[in-house]
């Protein structure tokens, strides 16, 4: 126990003294790691509320209905389950419940953004579906147009938009006249937006015409770990999603999560148009900076960015990784990411991925964006020593301590 315990507290002493710009990440608010731990973490509950395989549910029936109200009420979806324990679960479960082995899908590509489980690698391979791509302009967004000629071609059962790299909205309104035609449904995998969109600072895609929306509760949105799948479909779907949830994907689905859940949304409800917009805000402020500093930031013809996210192209085959390793050692955390003209090998890309969420959700602002956009350059384009750059990160970071935007602020 000495030994774990030495590990985990200097792991979180660590972490506290870093600035984490790791896209798909935040945290939750004292308010909310209390309603995570409880008694429901040692509890089971196969099926649905009021439908269990298990008896000692009758408080907890209750939270998760609360859960999935809310959250239908708040995205004006007809359905919702919460039991998902990752978005990626929420893929697969949404997948298998409109698809068949066979099926054609479109997604956005590797290159473009899209999650390693809407891909021949993930999800969508282990299904059996043949996977197509959407197209793309040089600008980071979605060709609508010649998209539309591919869906119209290609006729896939469902197309899968959003994903692990999303800068912009997608062209929903556009996209789905050509679903219609060929009788293929819209998947919006919105983990790493939920909390933009649940503040209205992003897109609204079940009312723009998405038929699904899957998503992890993590990131954008700082709830507990965990996925969602909300939509507007019939009773036969929604039936099918819920069989693949549970007993095709998972048993049971990690009831702790619940309170926190439910806890998160409403502090998005209270809080989330000054959090979302200071995240979009944020966001901006260091994809200029970065390319002031001489950065190559991509879609600067577009302003960079409409998310949490920035795309750094840092130049050669796996000066992407370079970057990442480096930085870390100044104590700045993200990851290496696959930006478009890498192909799709995930080892050697030459981009680095950012995302200001965490950081924005401990009271940084856009002055502080520039002092992190200056700690970058020294490390990988000035090549000071990390570890001297790293004493000033901690220094710097030592200011950011209280998590705002929750009950607690």
């Amino acid at each position: 126990m000495d030994k774990i315990n030495s590990l985990l507290q200097r792991h979180n002493e660590w972490r506290s003294s870093c600035i984490n710009l790791i896209a798909s990440e935040n945290v939750m608010s004292p308010a909310c790691e209390k309603l995570y731990v409880s008694d429901l973490m040692h509890r089971y509950a196969e099926g649905t509320p009021r439908k269990r395989y298990y008896r000692g549910l009758e408080y907890i029936d209750q939270i998760e209905e609360m859960v999935q109200e809310e959250f239908k009420k708040h995205f004006g979806a007809g359905f919702c389950d919460a039991r998902p324990i990752s978005g990626t679960l929420a893929n697969y479960a949404a997948f298998a419940a409109i698809s068949s082995r066979g099926d054609k899908i479109l997604s956005l590509g590797v290159e473009h953004g899209s999650h390693v489980s809407h891909e021949k690698a993930g999800a969508a391979g282990t299904l059996g579906l043949e996977v197509g791509w959407l197209e793309y302009n040089d600008d980071c967004t979605m060709n609508a147009e010649k998209s539309c000629a591919k869906i119209l071609e290609y006729r896939p059962r469902f197309i899968v938009i959003g994903g692990s790299v999303i800068l912009f909205p997608q062209p929903i309104k556009e996209l789905r006249e050509a679903c219609d035609k060929v009788g293929a449904k819209i998947v919006y995998d919105a983990a790493h937006v939920l909390g933009l969109i649940a503040a209205g600072m992003f897109q609204d895609p079940l009312r723009e015409g998405a038929d699904i929306i899957t998503t992890s509760t993590h990131k954008t949105f700082p709830g507990p770990q965990g996925g969602v799948i909300l939509g507007n479909v019939g009773e036969e779907t929604q039936k099918k999603i819920q069989t693949a949830v549970f007993p095709q994907f998972s048993s049971n689905h990690h009831l702790h999560r619940m309170p926190a859940l439910y806890g998160a949304l409403r502090e998005m409800q209270t809080f989330g148009k000054d959090y979302a917009g200071q995240i979009v805000k944020n966001a901006q402020a260091l994809a200029r900076e970065l390319d002031n500093l001489g950065f190559n930031v991509l879609a600067k013809e577009r302003g960079f960015t409409r998310s949490h996210q920035v795309l750094v192209n840092c130049g050669q085959p796996g000066s992407g990784g370079v970057a990442a390793e480096a930085l870390e050692r100044a104590n700045i955390i993200l990851n290496k990411n696959i930006i478009p003209g890498d192909g799709i090998d995930p080892r050697h890309p030459r981009g680095i991925r950012i995302g200001v969420q965490e950081m924005t959700r401990f009271g940084m602002k856009e002055d502080a964006m520039k002092q992190i956009a200056e700690f970058i350059k020294r490390v990988v384009l000035d090549k000071e020593n990390p570890e001297t750059v790293g004493k000033e990160v901690v220094a710097f970071r030592a200011a950011f301590q209280k998590i705002e935007y929750s009950f607690n602020g």
